[in-house]
């Protein structure tokens, strides 16, 4: 039976490189993910810049109605007191 003499620095280099290996596969797996999970982050933002564009219309439009509603509310009004002083 034959020994195999394995000195120390071979020994350190049998269970250091793989070690650094699977870290430097580790960390890059995990920037790849964080790069998938900014770009869908992105993406909700821009919807969500979106969504707040439409509710500022909503908001315009709405203020717009109310003033031509209060226009035509001073109208009748008006024209209500006319006749009653008839």
């Amino acid at each position: 039976m034959h020994l195999i003499v394995v000195t120390n620095q071979q020994l350190y280099l049998a269970i250091g490189i793989p070690i650094l290996f699977n870290a430097a596969s580790i960390g890059l797996v995990l920037a790849l993910i964080s790069s998938k999970f900014a770009a869908v982050d992105a993406k909700f933002d821009a919807v969500y810049a979106r969504l707040d564009a439409i509710d500022k219309r909503f908001d315009d439009m709405r203020d717009l109605w109310r003033a031509e509603l209060h226009r035509v509310e001073e109208v009748l009004d008006a024209r209500l007191k006319h006749l009653e002083s008839r």
